[in-house]
């Protein structure tokens, strides 16, 4: 287990942009990935971005490609994810989720596939 904890949610209005930030305690191994997930009421937890530990290559969700960025900070075991141009249906609880030994992306955007979640943070985009 990889426990995690976000931070940064918010209200913003269309256009603008927030940071979501997870910390992660425990160890981090190299083909282990971070991410990022949203889910509104009704609905699975949909991907939205991942990054491979070792290596830091991307997934992103079409939805958010050229909008979102992931990232992360080895030294310190946290992941962010810059949302910038945001639009009324990014609003969500986002989910910050941790995976061992995913690389292959079919497996990165399967939230079953995840070991740790987050509490979630509420994203709201007004328009």
């Amino acid at each position: 287990q990889v426990p995690v904890v976000e931070s940064g949610g918010g209200l913003v209005q269309a256009g603008g942009s927030l940071r979501l930030s997870c910390a992660a305690s425990g160890r981090i191994f190299s083909n282990d990935a971070m991410a990022w997930f949203r889910q509104v009421p009704g609905k699975d937890r949909a991907f939205v971005a991942a990054i491979r530990w070792g290596g830091g290559s991307t997934e992103y969700s079409d939805s958010v490609k050229g909008r979102f960025t992931i990232s992360r900070d080895n030294a310190n075991n946290t992941v962010y994810l810059q949302m910038n141009s945001l639009k009324p249906e990014d609003t969500a609880v986002y989910y910050c989720a941790a995976n061992r030994g995913a690389i292959h992306r079919v497996t990165l955007v399967n939230w079953k596939t995840y070991i740790s979640w987050g509490q979630g943070t509420q994203v709201t985009v007004s328009s």
